[in-house]
């Protein structure tokens, strides 16, 4: 017995000695903490989901060690702007973003509740090539159901203004009763107690296009008392981008709420120079006290529907209206003339593209999917109609809003808003596969390139901003933002949302003409202390959890 103790002490004498053990030791990498400090080449170690110390841990052993000498060590990235709500059910291992060391996935625009029966039934009848059971109502219910499948990155939401609107008044262009009012107001507030980062809008698409800016401040200030923040898909990027800037501001100011402006942009070549204004704008409000961010994604094109190109009014009702309008010949002589007409007070996409600006990337319809990949003007010359007419023709047949790809921005205003310290990056995209269901249809590259394309086009091959400013970018800014917690640095005692890629070789594959393809130079990703990707490969792990926002603190205490 006297000899079997002495054994186990002397066992753990010599661990004692060799030093401390952890689950995983990332040795020798060039460390980038978040801070916006440089890179300081160090070891990281990992315990459970934690990170566990950092430092010259050479007494240290890991049950995993990875060597990372020439290679960078940050936090995994905060995609502040994704739709990935969908594709995170066909495929949870969530692949364009992982492979570019996105670990936590910010949904917004639009969100996966509250939802109506009603709602439920028309949302799976719409569905396209990822068909699935809605089973929750509320926005907790749904991001607890996305998790509880499998998922390899992090979740988090916003709730939306638009689903919220559309639960209690649907899709009528009109202002809510008092009684209304009052339920959209709990249903914000049922939302932040379950979890959500705060309010969102997407004000140039039905029925959010309806909403006055007394009703958004109305439900801003529930956001606000448990926390929240209020983030905008603003009423206009491009004709009206400094009136909508100012609503922005005035939502802040009136709610008392941090807010963000999605994807920067000035849209369409007119307005390239208002970039200027509308940044004198936002930083005179940051001076008088106002907390207000950005984000944006690092290409000149943008992606949304069809429906961005036709006037509100013809949209109200749901698409099923708005498809029976466009069959109505007096009804498409009206939106002909509008889609045509400059200066109107709604959002004109196909005006500021153009035709041959307009690329179409996403039908339902099987019969239309040959015209993936050309242009609106392409098409309609096959065709012989007019560009009007082309793009009512291909809603009523698509039974969709159609995604397309519009080309509104410059390279300039795109290096111009990377510099600013203020904004964050949001790929504006769900996180997918280059196989399976995903290659049905075209999509905008920035799902599979966005953060890539930061840090290799812009920081190492233009030096648009240092490597170090464009990681706190990444991560601990968009996580200041939002205000999560133990997310965002590599400090000791945060979660273990780490990345580990190559400097030299990180950059985005995909194109317009070819967008499945998968960024290079991401080697290992840990979400939660579990490694999702090992030597640039899957490792098939899901070990994503639901972050949540700033009222579940509130309600435990």
């Amino acid at each position: 017995m006297r000899a079997a103790v002495a054994a186990i002490a002397a066992l753990l004498a010599a661990s004692c000695a060799a030093g401390p053990q952890y689950d995983v030791v990332i040795r020798h990498g060039t460390v980038y903490d978040g801070s916006g400090a440089p890179g300081v080449v160090e070891d990281v170690a990992i315990a459970n989901d934690r990170i566990a110390a950092r430092g010259t841990l050479g007494g240290a052993r890991g049950r995993e060690e990875v060597d990372a000498s020439g290679l960078a060590v940050a936090p995994g990235f905060i995609d502040m702007l994704n739709h990935s709500e969908t594709s995170l059910i066909a495929d949870g291992r969530s692949q364009s973003g992982i492979r570019q060391g996105v670990t936590l996935s910010v949904f917004g625009e639009s969100s996966m509740g509250p939802l109506s029966d009603a709602m439920k039934q028309d949302q799976m009848a719409r569905q396209g090539d990822i068909k699935f059971p809605i089973t929750w109502s509320t926005l907790g219910e749904a991001l607890d159901t996305l998790a509880s499948r499998g998922v390899s990155t992090n979740v988090a939401s916003f709730v939306s203004a638009s689903t919220i609107r559309a639960y209690e008044i649907g899709y009528d262009n009109r202002a809510p009763t008092p009684e209304e009012l009052t339920r959209m107001r709990a249903h914000v507030r049922r939302a932040m107690d379950d979890g959500a980062m705060g309010l969102t809008t997407a004000l140039i698409y039905t029925p959010a296009v309806f909403a006055k800016t007394d009703e958004l401040v109305e439900l801003a200030k529930v956001a606000a008392e448990s926390g929240g923040m209020y983030i905008s898909h603003m009423r206009s990027e491009g004709d009206r981008l400094l009136e909508a800037i100012d609503e922005t501001l005035t939502i802040a100011r009136q709610a008392h709420i941090r807010a963000e402006i999605y994807h920067l942009k000035a849209a369409g070549q007119s307005n390239w120079k208002k970039l200027g204004d509308a940044i004198a704008k936002i930083e005179a409000a940051r001076r008088e006290g106002l907390e207000i961010t950005a984000d944006m994604y690092t290409y000149t094109a943008g992606s949304t529907g069809l429906d961005a190109s036709m006037p509100p009014w013809v949209q109200e009702g749901g698409y099923n209206a708005w498809a029976q309008r466009l069959r109505d010949p007096a009804i498409r002589t009206r939106v002909r003339r509008e889609m045509t007409t400059p200066g109107s007070d709604w959002e004109n996409l196909l005006l500021a593209a153009g035709g041959d600006g307009v690329l179409l990337v996403g039908f339902k319809n099987e019969a239309l999917r040959s015209y993936q990949g050309k242009t609106l003007g392409e098409v309609a010359k096959l065709r012989g109609a007019s560009l009007q007419d082309t793009a009512m023709d291909l809603v009523v047949e698509d039974g969709s809003r159609v995604q397309v790809v519009y080309f509104l921005m410059t390279e300039d205003n795109v290096k111009r808003q990377i510099q600013l310290p203020w904004v964050s990056f949001g790929s504006d995209a769900a996180s997918m596969a280059a196989e399976g269901v995903f290659l049905k249809t075209s999509t905008h590259p920035r799902a599979y390139g966005n953060f890539a394309r930061l840090l290799g086009k812009y920081v190492r091959d233009e030096h648009v901003i240092p490597f170090e400013e464009a990681v706190r970018k990444l991560t601990s800014l968009p996580a200041e933002t939002l205000r999560v917690k133990d997310r965002g640095r590599l400090a000791v005692g945060q979660f273990a949302d780490i990345v580990v890629f190559d400097p030299k070789t990180i950059a985005d594959r995909a194109t317009y003409e070819q967008p499945h393809q998968y960024a290079v130079g991401m080697r290992h990703v840990w979400v939660n202390g579990t490694r999702v990707l090992k030597d640039g490969e899957h490792t098939g792990a899901r070990p994503g959890r639901v972050v949540k926002g700033p009222g579940v603190a509130r309600i435990k205490n």
